[in-house]
């Protein structure tokens, strides 16, 4: 959760001037998590706009990739699952373990 962190405020910091960014900052703010296998990542990799974040703790392991707002998305994207791994918050407001 701290590389999806990283990775919001270095996207954010990279393309903030972008007419995008701007339009996105407008309008609704869609973001989306996603879980990436290897060849998905590199394949990502080849779509224009983005910053990859890369974990020096992990052996300067590629951890995420942030990718600039845009109107419309490469057809892959569409086939990357969502990240739903959150653990379930009890009524008191805590995470249960």
């Amino acid at each position: 959760m701290v590389a999806v962190a990283h990775a919001s405020l270095a996207g954010y910091l990279k393309f903030q001037v972008s007419p995008e960014v701007k339009e996105w900052r407008s309008g609704p703010f869609f973001k989306a998590v996603c879980k990436a296998k290897q060849k998905e990542l590199e394949n990502a990799k080849l779509v224009s706009g983005h910053v990859v974040l890369i974990e020096s703790a992990l052996g300067n392991q590629e951890v995420a990739i942030v990718f600039k707002p845009r109107a419309e998305w490469p057809k892959m994207f569409r086939f990357l699952r969502l990240c739903r791994d959150a653990p379930p918050v009890s009524k008191e407001g805590t995470k249960e373990v």
